[in-house]
């Protein structure tokens, strides 16, 4: 078991008065208001070395102290599940997660995921993510293939999650899609909100959370792009909303029109094609292919990167030698 970790943080000169649960919310944005309440309560938020209350008004100079618990109790069970660790140290580790893989248990997937292949593994993991979520600072979905940083304590977690909201964490995909774009690189910027109609979904409204998108068009081919993609937010499903919207959805993602659908206005000859594309690769076509970050206790630059997984490298070799 990890000793207990503690974070502390000076209170800046010329802040403005403002409640402890309210600066803490800000300066920790990966850990739930209940959970911050839950520590004050606990004693394990002192001021300058004594405990303190959640109304406290915060002053310029004052030292902030919060001690997490050593080790967070999950209900989740630890598998024996194979997973290809690139990188990992005390603090965290390093991910390349398989096509097919979901990252945290959740009805109807209670076992076999990321998350629970992770607990056997380790011995601890951050608990800031709750209960189904032990370690994780962002999330793949199931069918998207590639990196993922997992954290091991709450300091850990915390240092990353301020990077993540800072926009300071350098995260590049690849997609193939379909048709070309007009502009060969650009900035898609829609705010992204789940469909009232299906919570599963994701779609485009004015309400929904900020997101940005950034692409390059690497390749075209006869009916698809390859593209690298940059992201500036992580919300959910982004990349697959924002180039869906453009009229260009990640090949095989059936959620977001990227399968069926693209078969309308096609020639013989090409239907055919797709048709036994779609049938050999069933999964959408996008891969988490660099993670950036400064680590958080060393604050050494960590890059990493993972090469392609064989089904897109087998698409992309179809895609670049089709005669239709």
């Amino acid at each position: 078991m990890m000793d207990e970790k503690s974070l502390e943080i000076t209170v800046p000169e010329g802040k403005e008065k403002e409640r402890l649960d309210k600066f803490l919310a800000n300066q920790l944005p990966s850990v739930t208001r209940a959970n911050l309440k839950r520590l004050v309560d606990e004693e394990r938020v002192t001021i300058n070395g004594q405990p303190t209350k959640a109304g406290h008004t915060i002053r310029p100079g004052e030292v902030v102290r919060v001690a997490f618990p050593a080790r967070h109790e999950t209900e989740i069970l630890p598998e024996e599940i194979p997973l290809d660790i690139i990188y990992e140290d005390e603090f965290l580790l390093v991910v390349d997660k398989p096509p097919g893989m979901v990252v945290h248990p959740a009805f109807g997937n209670m076992s076999g995921t990321l998350v629970n292949a992770l607990l056997a593994h380790c011995l601890q993991l951050s608990g800031l993510g709750g209960d189904k979520r032990p370690g994780l600072v962002h999330r793949l979905d199931k069918d998207t293939s590639g990196l993922l940083v997992v954290a091991k304590d709450d300091v850990t977690h915390v240092g990353l999650a301020k990077q993540l909201s800072a926009h300071k964490i350098e995260r590049e995909y690849r997609a193939v899609v379909w048709g070309h774009l007009k502009q060969k690189s650009g900035r898609i910027e829609a705010a992204l909100a789940r469909s009232p109609k299906d919570r599963t979904r994701m779609m485009i409204h004015p309400d929904g959370k900020h997101a940005v998108t950034n692409y390059e068009v690497l390749e075209e081919h006869a009916i698809t792009s390859y593209l690298k993609l940059n992201l500036e937010t992580g919300r959910t499903h982004q990349i697959r909303v924002h180039l869906a919207s453009l009229g260009h959805p990640v090949f095989s993602d059936a959620t977001y029109g990227g399968r069926g659908k693209q078969l309308a206005g096609l020639n013989k000859t090409r239907s055919q094609f797709v048709i036994r594309l779609l049938q050999e690769f069933k999964r959408q076509m996008l891969h988490a292919r660099t993670l950036v970050f400064i680590h958080p206790i060393t604050h050494e630059l960590m890059r990493f990167d993972s090469p392609l997984p064989q089904d897109m490298v087998k698409l992309l070799e179809i895609l670049r030698n089709a005669l239709v």
